[in-house]
C-alpha cells in the first residue's frame, strides 16, 4: 500500500515525527474538540433548577488508531508512544498539547492484527508550535512591552526578569513588587501556571515577591507589560493559548 509521506496522518512527539518510525502508520487522528469543564452543581430546596459553578477545564484523553506495515520494529513503536511531554497532531499542525501516556497499549493485539488503539492523556490547553521566546533588553528604568496572545483564552506565561534591587512588574495594570538582592544581578522566573517564582537553578524565590500570581495572565489579544527598576533583560514565553 502506498502512502504519501506529506499527506498521510501523523503525530509528532517531542519533535519526533511518527512518519520517521519504520513500519508505523497513524490510521486515524482524534477529532479537534474543546476540553471538558470542571464544575460544581448545587441544588437548593425550594429553588427551580440548579446552580452550576465553573471551576476550570479538565485534562482528558485523546484516542486514535495505529497500524503496522511489514517493515515495523515493535520496540521502536513502543518507545515512541511510551513517553510524555509535547505532542502535535497532524490535523492541528500549528499547535501542541502537553501529554503523558498512562493507559496500557495492547501491543499483543497490535502484533496479531496489525492495528491497535492509542490513548494519550492531554492537558486542556494547546499552544503555538512556532511561537518563540521573546527576549527584551530593558533600559534600566521602565520598559513597556506589548505582548499579543493570539489564542482564544487567557494564557499563563513564563516571565523571566534579570535585575538588581526593587523591581515592579505590571501586567495589564496589576502590580507585583519584587525585592531582588542589591549586590548582584539575579534572575527571577515566574511560572504563572505553577504559581511559583524560582531562580535559574529551580530554587523558590516566592519570599521576594509581593502580590498575587493569579494576575500573571495574558488575555486574548493585546496586553501591556511594564517592568520598572534596575532591570537588564526580560524573557517571555508560553504567550498564546487555546482551548
Amino acid at each position: 500500500m502506498y502512502f504519501n509521506f506529506n499527506t498521510r496522518p501523523y503525530v509528532v512527539i517531542n519533535n519526533k515525527d511518527s512518519r520517521s518510525i519504520a513500519g508505523l502508520l497513524i490510521c486515524t487522528l482524534p477529532p479537534i474538540s474543546k476540553p471538558p469543564k470542571r464544575t460544581i452543581i448545587e441544588t437548593i430546596d425550594g429553588r427551580d433548577g440548579d446552580i452550576v459553578s465553573v471551576l476550570g477545564y479538565d485534562a482528558y484523553d485523546k484516542s486514535f488508531e495505529i497500524g503496522l506495515t511489514k517493515e515495523y520494529n515493535i520496540d521502536d513503536v513502543i518507545s515512541f508512544f511510551d513517553s510524555e511531554g509535547k505532542i502535535v497532531f497532524g490535523n492541528e499542525p500549528d499547535k501542541y498539547y502537553k501529554f503523558a501516556s498512562y493507559s496500557q497499549i495492547d501491543f499483543e493485539r497490535l502484533l496479531r492484527f496489525k492495528k491497535a488503539d492509542i490513548e494519550l492523556h492531554v492537558q486542556p490547553f494547546k499552544y503555538a508550535e512556532a511561537e518563540e521566546e521573546r527576549i527584551i533588553t530593558a533600559n534600566g528604568n521602565e520598559t513597556v512591552i506589548s505582548c499579543r496572545n493570539d489564542g482564544n483564552i487567557y494564557s499563563r506565561p513564563i516571565i523571566s526578569i534579570k535585575g538588581i534591587g526593587n523591581v515592579k512588574l505590571t501586567i495589564n495594570g496589576y502590580n507585583l513588587s519584587i525585592e531582588l538582592p542589591t549586590d548582584k544581578q539575579t534572575t527571577i522566573i515566574f511560572d504563572s501556571a505553577e504559581m511559583e517564582a524560582k531562580d535559574i537553578s529551580g530554587n523558590l524565590l516566592n519570599r521576594l515577591v509581593t502580590g498575587s500570581y493569579d494576575m500573571i495572565r495574558l488575555e486574548p489579544g493585546d496586553n501591556e507589560i511594564k517592568v520598572k527598576g534596575n532591570v537588564s533583560e526580560v524573557k517571555i514565553s508560553m504567550i498564546s493559548r487555546w482551548i
